[in-house]
């Protein structure tokens, strides 16, 4: 079953679908998985990952959640004038407002991010202790050096108010500035909980090399597991129907394990 709801987010009302199992029991309490699209994306998702990647967890036994970030999609708001606290704020309503679901086992909250939606994903999981994992999709490391050189960085440098005209988007100095005050790489070690990293080969987006520098980075921690998946020749959005068949394999048993193991845990306790 699908079910589409407004998220009240500040003045901002945010597009949500919530994805349920079908063979769902009311007696049970299934993992939740947020998914946060990237940079002026939406909650379908280039040729349809994300649409494709909740019906697909949600058949593994996960409630999933997708949405628009606001000025995306069927949200409201104007995505140029938000700031990276903006988009994580707006993630942490979404956490307030689906985990009083009734079928949603509280204690085990995953973010998929893509793209800077792994970079916003990873700093809410750092500001927020009820996300227990995550999984990072072809992941913004550096994000003001990523979306300039994504935007023009030629287009920004000439721009007389520091905002430009991008994609029918009015991005504004703020929200450049806002990207350079964020560091996810420095950020890794102020989340315990295991994480998933996926990245394809030939990404002409985001480097390849950003799913090492992150591997090496939570590697470093003093608690908490990564594992990690190179796809070779998938593109940013894995869309060969070859790419994305490893993608959703590889990202359903890693959260398989990853769900046995904290229902486990969570038992213990």
């Amino acid at each position: 079953m699908e079910q589409f709801i407004h998220i009240p987010s500040g003045n901002t009302k945010l597009a949500a679908t919530i994805h349920y199992p079908a063979q769902r029991q009311t007696a049970e309490r299934y993992p939740l998985i947020i998914i946060c699209h990237g940079f002026l994306s939406t909650r379908i998702g280039v040729d349809r990952l994300f649409v494709q990647t909740a019906r697909h967890l949600a058949e593994h036994g996960s409630i999933v959640v997708r949405f628009d970030y606001g000025g995306c999609g069927e949200s409201s708001g104007d995505y140029g004038k938000l700031e990276m606290d903006d988009l994580i704020q707006q993630t942490k309503d979404v956490i307030d407002s689906v985990l009083s679901l009734e079928l949603v086992d509280r204690r085990r909250l995953t973010l998929l991010g893509h793209s800077l939606g792994g970079a916003v994903a990873l700093l809410t999981a750092v500001a927020d202790p009820r996300v227990q994992s995550l999984v990072l999709w072809a992941a913004v490391a550096k994000p003001f050096t990523d979306i300039t050189r994504i935007v023009g960085e030629n287009l920004l440098a000439s721009s007389p108010d520091g905002g430009v005209d991008y994609c029918g988007y009015r991005l504004t100095r703020q929200f450049f500035e806002s990207l350079s005050r964020h560091q996810p790489l420095v950020q890794t070690h102020h989340f315990s909980g295991n994480v998933l990293l996926v990245h394809g080969t030939d990404d002409e987006e985001i480097p390849v090399d950003y799913c090492f520098l992150y591997e090496r980075a939570f590697r470093l921690r003093n608690k908490g597991k990564c594992d990690k998946e190179v796809i070779l020749g998938a593109n940013h959005t894995f869309s060969s129907i070859q790419h994305r068949e490893r993608l959703l394999h590889v990202t359903t048993s890693w959260l398989d394990a990853e769900h046995r193991d904290m229902k486990r845990s969570n038992q213990v306790i």
